[in-house]
Parts: C-alpha cells; sequence; structure tokens
C-alpha cells in the first residue's frame, strides 16, 4: 500500500477501518470511484460498491482478493433496490458517487442527469439509517464570474448546467438532512482504471499526446484543478476529522491552480513541445465556467494537497503511451 499521508495519519485510518467501520460507494466503478474503492480496501475498510456497469467497467477486479470489498450490481435511481439495501445494512458512511457527470452528457440527457444526480439522492436520505453522507457536488455550481473574485463557500450559485443545477439541488438536500458533508469537486485530472479523456486536462493532453494541436475558445477563462487521487484522499481526511468537519461545505481544489485554458496549454506545452496552439476569437465554448476558487477552509482543517498538476500532466502523457482504443478505426 503506497502512503498517500503522512505515517501517523495512515496509523488513524487504518486504526478506524479496523474497528469494523462500513462504507458505502455508489458508482464505485467510475472514475473517482475507482481509486476511492481501492484506497479504502487498502487501508482496512469494510467496503460495499454499488454501481450499474453502464460503461462495462473492469477496474476493481484486483480488490476481491482482499475480502474487504463486496460488489453489488444494481441501480440507484431503483427505490426498491436502494430501501433493501440500506435497510438490510448499518453503513457508517455513505459516499454517493453515482451520478450524470460533465456539461456535455447532461445536456444530452436531462431527464436521467436529473434522475440520478438529485431524485436518487433524495431516496438515499429517505432511507439512511444513521450512516454519515460525503458527498462529492461540483465547484461549477459556482457559474460564471469575472474569474478575478474568489469564490468561497458562502458565494452565491448560478449553475449553468443540468449538470450543475441537478449537484446543487442535491446539495441542498443533504445538508438540509444533516449528518452530512459535501465538496464542491474543482476539475478533476490524472490516470485512473476507468479513464475518461472528456475532463479538461486529461482531454487537453490527450490532444497534445495524439493531434499535436489544440484550438482554444475562452482562452482567460479560469477554473481551478484537483488530482483525482487527492479529491480521494480528501473524502479519507473527512471521514477521519468527520466531528470537525461535519455539517459544512468545502471546495477543494488545489490552490495552486486557479488558472486560465491558456495558461493551461502552456503548462502543457512545457512537457509537450511539439504541441501546436491556436487561439480561436470569433466562436465560442459552450461550456462557459469562469472563475476562480478559495480553498481555505479545507486548508484549514490541516489537509494538504501532494499530487500537482506538472506532476498530473506527466503522468497522463507517459499513461497515454498505453492507451490504444481502435474499436472504431480499420487499423
Amino acid at each position: 500500500m503506497g502512503y498517500e499521508f503522512d505515517k501517523g495519519t495512515e496509523e488513524k485510518i487504518s486504526a478506524m477501518a479496523a474497528k469494523g467501520t462500513k462504507v458505502l460507494v455508489t458508482g464505485g466503478c467510475g472514475y473517482l470511484g475507482s481509486i476511492l474503492t481501492e484506497m479504502l480496501v487498502q487501508r482496512g475498510f469494510d467496503v460495499t460498491v454499488v454501481d450499474n456497469l453502464s460503461y462495462s467497467q473492469s477496474t476493481l477486479f484486483n480488490l476481491f482478493h482482499s475480502k474487504k470489498m463486496r460488489f453489488i450490481y444494481g441501480d440507484v435511481t431503483s427505490e426498491k433496490f436502494m430501501q433493501e439495501l440500506l435497510s438490510k445494512n448499518d453503513f457508517d458512511f455513505i459516499l454517493p458517487l453515482a451520478a450524470i457527470v460533465g456539461f456535455p452528457v447532461s445536456e444530452q440527457k436531462p431527464e436521467i442527469t436529473w434522475l440520478i444526480n438529485h431524485s436518487a439522492i433524495l431516496t438515499l436520505l429517505k432511507y439512511r439509517k444513521n450512516a454519515k453522507i460525503i458527498f462529492p457536488t461540483t465547484n461549477s455550481g459556482y457559474g460564471i464570474t469575472s474569474g478575478s473574485q474568489e469564490c468561497t463557500e458562502d458565494s452565491p450559485l448560478n449553475p449553468i448546467s443540468t449538470y450543475g443545477k441537478s449537484k446543487v439541488a442535491a446539495e441542498t438536500a443533504i445538508l438540509k438532512d444533516g449528518n452530512s458533508i459535501c465538496f464542491r469537486l474543482a476539475t478533476l485530472f490524472g490516470m485512473s482504471p476507468r479513464m475518461r479523456t472528456d475532463l479538461l486536462v486529461n482531454d487537453f493532453v490527450h490532444k497534445a499526446f495524439a493531434e499535436k494541436t489544440i484550438v482554444l475558445f475562452e482562452r482567460k477563462f479560469k477554473r481551478n484543478y484537483l488530482h483525482v487521487r487527492d479529491a480521494s484522499r480528501a473524502f479519507l481526511w473527512a471521514m477521519l476529522n468527520w466531528d470537525s468537519m461535519k455539517g459544512r461545505v468545502y471546495n477543494v481544489g488545489h490552490p495552486d491552480y486557479n488558472i486560465s485554458k491558456e495558461e493551461l496549454c502552456n503548462l502543457i506545452k512545457k512537457q509537450s513541445p511539439s504541441l501546436n496552439l491556436f487561439f480561436a476569437e470569433i466562436s465560442s465554448d459552450p461550456d462557459k465556467r469562469n472563475y476562480i476558487v478559495s480553498n481555505e477552509r479545507l486548508l484549514k482543517t490541516g489537509f494538504t494537497f501532494k499530487y500537482p498538476l506538472e506532476d498530473g500532466i506527466r503522468e497522463l502523457l507517459c499513461g497515454y503511451n498505453a492507451f490504444r482504443d481502435y474499436r472504431f478505426k480499420n487499423y
């Protein structure tokens, strides 16, 4: 097991797991879930994963030997299924990761997005017993801002996508129900067993690797970024520090990377010099998020970030060497 925290913190997390702490992870085979589930299992937690394998994932096969993971094939939108699951099990923590994630797919499937991202959360709240919930929402809820003033957890929310709106509605319901923590995650990046190339950093690095070209719209628009492993570490941190963190919302993004899309591309070009970067001034990016985010509240809990963006770019460039998908090609 690789250390994600200092030795003392790792010992406290493992001691917590040794008490028989039971964790339910919905969407545990997804991009974030695959990493987080492995971290939980490695530290000895009793983990139940629920996933409908909608992307034909096979991401957790290496964990079944541990005897610490149980997989249940199921759909969180089925009220009967969730009622039975929650009534028959006494989970200490529920990590609801199952979701339709991202701007494009949520606009293509708005009804399903609301069903999974919001209605399924209401069902979970209806039938949970005393389980603590750590819920990943999104800092895209801040929407379009000037890009110059930091958004704190108290800033007004103005989601512009179906994804953002459904996640904000779910966050509101969870906080009202209590016994919860909500994470407004920055734009994730990094390699995962359930890889996603549609995330902004992952997409740009893939274009640099495979096409050597990026055409950039709204190059000055800013976002905050977060390695998928740092996102997973934040869940472990919240579990360990529950009493001091509960009942609040936390922005979770690397404090060093509130940067524009142009600055991101320049970081990529440093490691991929053959990248050709073109700026498009007359068109626009349909995903118009533009904001910088304060992560001070999380930092004050003692959480530290481990994975810089530059390391993530290097990781992706290395990983894409092993990424070959010829399903839709004749060679």
